[in-house]
């Protein structure tokens, strides 16, 4: 099966469609597949769930379909930096389910290797385990959470190859290998598309069993998601 698309557009084609739950790589603006956001954008679908650590930031990257609100629900962890997502929610608009975010990344990972549900410590007692299943385990409470899947992955890479196999940068890394495991269909942009088998085998994150399509995107812009700055001598407060 051909997997590398030469076009966003070509490898998003016939696998969205309104309603669908996607999940979205990345930490803030640090790894997320924008050019694929893009292409979601462009496409019109609409009513989606959408699985990601935050919505990035008014304007780029999750922000865009928060602007054209195509996005009903969020599944996340962080909501700051963004007035939009905000403003959503307060109004009624947007549907948030909150997770701690060690405890989304689990669920995501518990998705991926088809584990349906496990239990936690975090959130007992709080609003995260209200209306959920809280067990004692050696005399203390845990929360029980489920697992997370999508109908489709959308990850970003620093390298792959023509199977799919796919290699992240640094932080870049965050949640982009768990999401991949957990897509009914997984779709990768990558910023160097090379020829199989030139890859060190041991230095593969996610291993291209778990990618269906990947699109080159050469040179994507490299977001700095907050920067602060004060004039030259004037002493930090």
């Amino acid at each position: 099966m051909r997997k590398v698309h030469a076009t966003v557009a070509e490898a998003l084609a016939g696998v969205l469609a309104d309603g669908m739950t996607i999940m979205s790589g990345g930490f803030g603006l640090c790894g997320i597949p924008e050019a694929l956001i893009a292409g979601i954008e462009q496409s019109g679908a609409r009513d989606l769930t959408v699985i990601s650590n935050n919505a990035g930031v008014d304007g780029i990257g999750l922000g865009r379909l928060l602007a054209t609100r195509q996005i009903r629900k969020m599944i996340s962890s962080y909501v700051g930096e963004n007035k939009l997502f905000a403003e959503q929610y307060l109004s009624g608009d947007l549907e948030l389910e909150f997770n701690p975010q060690g405890t989304l990344a689990e669920r995501i990972r518990a998705g991926g290797a088809g584990i349906p549900a496990f239990f936690t410590r975090t959130g007992v007692g709080t609003l995260i385990a209200e209306g959920k299943d809280v067990r004692s385990f050696g005399g203390e409470d845990f929360v029980m959470e489920t697992g997370l899947v999508a109908d489709l992955a959308l990850v970003h890479a620093w390298k792959g190859d023509a199977e799919g196999n796919l290699v992240y940068r640094m932080t870049a890394r965050n949640f982009n290998p768990m999401m991949a495991t957990a897509g009914t269909v997984t779709i990768a942009e990558v910023e160097h598309l090379v020829e199989t088998g030139t890859l060190d085998p041991d230095g593969i994150h996610t291993p291209g069993i778990f990618v269906d399509r990947v699109v080159h995107v050469a040179n994507p812009a490299k977001h700095i998601e907050q920067r602060t700055v004060r004039q030259p001598g004037v002493e930090a407060a």
